[in-house]
């Protein structure tokens, strides 16, 4: 079988049933004016990522394998949107709020919309998420089934939120899960140190942690 070098040990990689999940690369978490910044942090700090979550994603399509994106939005109606995720702090602008690239997080809208440089291609899956967990209300579950999905290797934002929400969602449904760890990103560093720690503790008790050249190699050579 071949193998990722990782932590805190070799994955046990199976080519034919591998998958990356980029998760809510949008530019409401990432450029001035989006939710993200509404909340006061440092938005650049998720686009330094950018060009290591491409070069994760060219490599996959470039193998053959597949890439799902998720995007973190709600119905124009907010309908599926609970007051306890709205109504939190004292953010300048709230969810379903009117904002410098339309409405906060709403389906559809620019703001909620991908990063360009890391678009989805014709034909890759993506999945509209209420909540921060990738499989709590999608079809993502089905996507993954009837695709022989088993192994799932993750990046995209925030790490501590939605990747690790998802991961370990992921974890509870049997998928061997591996994080890329320069194509992940926090507003807030020591948060990102922290649950890449709490992932791979005890034995990969969530997941495994590689660096993105590492996941590369393999998948090339495969």
């Amino acid at each position: 079988m071949a193998k990722i070098k990782a932590e805190p040990f070799a994955f046990p990689v199976r080519h034919d049933q591998l998958a990356l999940i980029v998760i809510d690369m949008q530019r409401d978490f990432a450029e001035p004016g989006g939710f993200g910044a509404s909340l006061g942090n440092d938005v650049s700090r998720i686009t330094r990522i950018v060009p290591d979550v491409k070069r994760l994603i060219q490599g996959f399509r470039n193998a053959g394998l597949p890439v799902i994106h998720t995007m973190e939005c709600h119905k124009p109606d907010l309908s599926d949107l609970p007051p306890a995720k709205r109504d939190r702090g004292s953010p300048i602008l709230r969810i379903g709020d009117e904002g410098p690239m339309g409405r906060i997080l709403i389906s559809g809208e620019p703001g909620t919309a991908i990063l360009p440089e890391l678009a989805p291609a014709e034909g890759e899956v993506i999945i509209e998420k209420p909540g921060k967990g990738a499989f709590y209300n999608t079809e993502l579950s089905e996507v993954l089934q009837q695709r022989g999905i088993k192994q799932l290797v993750f990046a995209g934002v925030t790490t501590e939120v939605c990747v690790q929400t998802t991961m370990r969602e992921a974890n509870d449904r049997g998928y061997q899960c591996l994080l890329a760890e320069e194509a992940t990103e926090s507003y807030f560093p020591e948060f990102k140190a922290a649950t890449i720690a709490m992932i791979r503790a005890q034995g990969a008790i969530v997941g495994w942690t590689a660096h993105v050249d590492d996941i590369l190699e393999s998948i090339t050579n495969a």
